[in-house]
């Protein structure tokens, strides 16, 4: 009996997908593992499309003019607002330490949250325990999970990409102005300043027991994300919320609920590991929900506008 054999459009996607694994894994070398930064995520992710879209000409197609109509501005947004974001960093206006530390106190009822909860789970970088594993991982997905709506919305419903990106880009441009004018120290630097109690920035030592992913991107500055006084808003805070949002409205069942406990769980990770204070990322979700409904809002008035052209365009003509 023949072995069936191999076509040439099978051949070609293999190799496509070996070429990118190749690519991508020179990447992950060079940066010791994953790398954390959209600069470097966005291109692989486009990468991964191309070596997927390589032996359909109509995907191709759609490739390029996807590039060309609805990645570049993004990717050029966000680029610049991580240029404008590493440059805040309290050289223009005075670095604010007592306003968000007196705001935490109230809201944790006398106590500081974050030296309150560091000092009853957290055992220092030699007895990591599951929680912390947790806590790392739900602060990573922040670098990963906007991208991957992203990707994942423009592969299908590309009009959802758009509403969806349009909302990424109004929150970026939102907390870019509130770190110019408000820079901000988060608690691990008011704590290494002597404003706060004791506090680890634990994600470094728990990430150092998982040397898959490098955070080497977003300790670095200028274009990415080396800037430690943008702290408030929390972007961490807001883009989860973000993502809970925008699927739950689109989703059915009773299980989309648990998205939910995404921004909940990322502001566990905020605040215990000493990256945000629980007003940076109350203020946050203020700004996702009012970006969400700005966007939403502007989205139903160009489809209404739409819908009326037609109608428009026919009383027009019979009129004339």
């Amino acid at each position: 009996m023949r072995r069936p054999r191999i076509g040439r459009r099978r051949v070609a996607e293999l190799a496509a997908l070996a070429a990118y694994a190749a690519v991508a894994a020179r990447v992950f070398d060079a940066y010791g593992g994953v790398p954390g930064s959209r600069d470097v995520l966005v291109p692989l992710l486009l990468g991964l499309f191309l070596a997927l879209s390589v032996t359909s000409v109509r995907r191709l197609r759609r490739l390029a003019l996807g590039l060309a109509v609805d990645w570049l501005p993004f990717v050029l947004a966000l680029w610049l607002y991580d240029l404008i974001r590493g440059w805040a960093d309290g050289a223009w206006m005075p670095v604010h330490v007592r306003p968000q530390l007196d705001v935490d106190r109230v809201l944790g009822l006398g106590s500081d949250p974050t030296v309150w909860l560091q000092a009853r789970l957290w055992h220092g970088p030699g007895a990591i325990a599951w929680y912390d594993y947790a806590t790392w991982a739900v602060y990573m997905s922040f670098f990963f999970g906007t991208t991957l709506v992203l990707a994942v919305l423009w592969w299908t419903r590309p009009p959802l990409f758009r509403r969806f990106a349009a909302m990424v880009v109004g929150l970026a441009l939102l907390g870019c102005a509130t770190y110019v004018l408000f820079p901000a120290a988060p608690p691990w630097l008011a704590s290494e300043d002597g404003a706060l109690g004791p506090v680890t920035r634990l994600v470094g030592d728990v990430n150092a027991h998982v040397p898959v992913v490098s955070l080497a991107p977003l300790w670095e500055s200028g274009s990415r994300y080396g800037n430690p006084v943008a702290a408030v808003p929390s972007l961490h805070g807001a883009y989860t919320l973000l993502i809970s949002l925008f699927l739950f409205r689109r989703l059915r069942g009773r299980l989309r609920h648990l998205l939910w406990l995404y921004p909940l769980a990322m502001a566990f990770a905020l605040v215990y590991s000493g990256e945000h204070y629980l007003c940076d990322i109350l203020l946050g979700w203020l700004y996702t929900v009012a970006v969400y409904a700005a966007v939403e809002r502007a989205a139903a008035a160009i489809a209404a506008r739409r819908a009326r052209a037609p109608q428009d365009d026919e009383a027009l003509g019979l009129a004339v």
